[in-house]
């Protein structure tokens, strides 16, 4: 089971805890957490990524294990420790404006 963290408009949209818990068939990639996340809550839909190109959305960003992993390849594996669920995965909306 992954531990994924998402932030607070997000978790009102799921209607569902700060952490939720995704299971995955293949491997544990950023792809497969948000493809398992807009299965289970299909109202996170466009939310974390753009519908046709599946490109994560500006204001989003991923991390693992204090690790930016937003500007990475969605399909890269991610850590062990976030496949075995000792660390989540977290979900950010980054601040935008001065």
């Amino acid at each position: 089971m992954i531990r994924v963290v998402l932030p607070a408009h997000l978790r009102t949209l799921a209607r569902d805890d700060k952490e939720v818990q995704v299971e995955l068939d293949g491997p544990a990639t950023t792809s497969a957490i948000v493809d398992a996340l807009e299965a289970r809550y299909p109202m996170l839909r466009g939310t974390i990524r753009d519908h046709s190109s599946k490109q994560r959305r500006p204001l989003v960003r991923f991390f693992a294990c204090q690790k930016d992993l937003s500007h990475e390849s969605p399909d890269t594996p991610l850590p062990e420790t976030i496949v075995s669920g000792r660390e989540p995965f977290l979900i950010i909306g980054s601040m935008a404006g001065g």
